[in-house]
């Protein structure tokens, strides 16, 4: 009976998973507010559909009441997510509350599945993020201050980074992250938000060639701290998001190819300076050739042996054998998710990950001022190639580069970092909100102050002895401002 039930789970589970990214898109073209509640409301119940279906197969396989346990947390946490961004930011962008919600939830259930306690862990981690994050939009709304601390966030970030490169110990290759009272940091991921923070301070009124050069600088001792650290896929992050903010800012297609050439360059250095790079690159190869060698294709191989046993829809929850796969709970989550959840399920996740991506996108383009526009474009690029790292890496696509799943893997630093950027481009979003009711506002006044002087005449002229009077320069810029603001 069991077997029958996880059997049917599974399909049903898919099928969720697809209306939900389904919608995650033709919310796009709904245009009156009450269909885009309807759509977001429902993708509200699917999600918590989903989860009761998951965590009830979990506790038939495992007859243990934490399992249920966990469902009761996940659907409050779920709920009070929903119910705060409503009441208190009653602008926020809803769309990437679910989504968010949404990927913070398959994180929970992988993890469920996978290595209990560390689920728990993770859920916690995440309360008390989610609990600071509600902080952040007003900040970005509020604090003035914060495009004027550029030089602070160059400093911070550099003086983070080089203490884990001093004090951190070397795990898998790399300096990653320093222990305090028994509690594990890694802060390369709290210096991809002052790391943005610094180059959008540079860049947003001042795109000189000086300029360039200066804020290259900073931005390589960054990625130089981080690649002599052997953090190398922190480094990708950080370059590609510097590439990205570089041409959006300057609009100068040189840069980014001049950026990217030095980035090949650098990326053959790292292969003939570092050890673990070349094997990685050897495993990346031919992960069967080395598979019995420390260091070798053995977790590259097992991770690509679960994602072809998967299959299109999965073996089930519980039904495969994911904790053979060393680190599945962060480097390789996403093929724990396709061996049991299936490709089709994975695929979708990776629709709602480009859906925040493009969100990102839209709120990047559409603020006004340029220190928002680049915040927004940067932390969405880190995303991005994040997402495009960890799943590039698990399908043997590019070299492993030790990167999480955004919101899913497990790893406090890396959820924390992401909540925190799923944040400020809340905050953003409201911003630009704010920006189009004021903007609003003052085109109805100037409808209304129009009328007023079509009414009593303008300029000394009576409204009927000069019917088609030339208008005045002032009449000329009043009425093209007018038309730009309606476009």
């Amino acid at each position: 009976m069991k077997t029958v039930i996880t059997e049917i789970s599974k399909y049903l589970i898919i099928f969720t998973m697809i209306i939900f990214t389904f919608q995650c898109f033709t919310i796009f073209r709904k245009h009156d507010q009450e269909d885009k509640n309807q759509v977001l409301r429902r993708q509200i119940i699917l999600m918590l559909f989903m989860n009761f279906i998951a965590y009830a197969v979990l506790y038939l396989q495992t007859e243990d009441i934490k399992m249920l346990v966990m469902y009761v947390s996940v659907l409050a946490f779920i709920l009070l997510v929903q119910l705060l961004y409503r009441v208190i930011y009653k602008k926020g962008n809803l769309l990437i509350v679910n989504n968010m919600c949404m990927l913070l939830s398959i994180g929970f259930l992988i993890l469920s599945r996978l290595k209990f306690d560390k689920a728990i862990k993770q859920f916690q981690i995440v309360v008390l993020s989610m609990a600071l994050s509600f902080i952040v939009p007003v900040i970005v709304r509020k604090v003035k201050l914060l495009k004027d601390l550029t030089w602070l966030y160059g400093i911070v970030g550099i003086g983070l980074l080089g203490v884990v490169l001093v004090l951190a110990t070397i795990s898998g290759g790399a300096k990653l992250s320093i222990e305090i009272g028994g509690v594990t940091f890694q802060f390369s991921e709290l210096v991809k938000i002052t790391f943005v923070f610094f180059v959008a301070g540079m860049l947003r009124e001042d795109q000189s060639f000086n300029r360039v050069v200066l804020t290259t600088v900073v931005a390589a001792l960054h990625v130089v701290i981080l690649v002599l650290s052997r953090d190398l896929g922190s480094a990708l992050v950080f370059f590609v998001a510097y590439i990205v903010m570089l041409y959006v800012a300057t609009k100068k297609p040189l840069y980014a190819l001049a950026g990217l050439a030095a980035g090949c360059l650098a990326a053959v250095a790292a292969y003939f300076m570092f050890n673990h790079v070349r094997q990685r690159v050897i495993a990346w190869k031919d992960p069967i050739a080395v598979y019995d060698q420390i260091g070798g294709g053995y977790q590259l191989a097992q991770g690509l042996f679960g994602i072809s046993a998967g299959g299109w829809f999965g073996m089930g929850l519980g039904q495969g054998m994911p904790t053979i796969i060393p680190v599945v709970d962060k480097d390789f989550i996403f093929a724990a998710i396709c061996e049991e959840l299936g490709a089709i399920f994975a695929i979708c996740m990776l629709l709602v990950c480009m859906s925040c991506y493009l969100m990102i996108v839209n709120v990047s383009m559409k603020m006004s001022k340029p220190f928002y526009k680049l915040i927004a474009m940067g932390l969405g690029a880190e995303y991005a190639f994040q997402v495009f790292l960890t799943v590039g890496g698990s399908s043997k696509f590019i070299p492993l580069t030790g990167i999480t799943l955004p919101l899913v893997s497990y790893g406090g630093s890396s959820v924390i970092c992401s909540i925190m950027m799923f944040a400020i481009i809340q905050g953003l979003y409201i911003l630009r909100e704010d920006e189009g009711e004021e903007l609003e506002r003052q085109r109805r006044e100037r409808q209304k102050e129009k009328r007023r002087k079509k009414k009593n005449g303008s300029g000394g002229y009576g409204t009927g002895s000069h019917p088609q009077r030339e208008k005045t320069l002032e009449e000329k810029i009043e009425e093209q401002t007018e038309k730009s603001l309606n476009w």
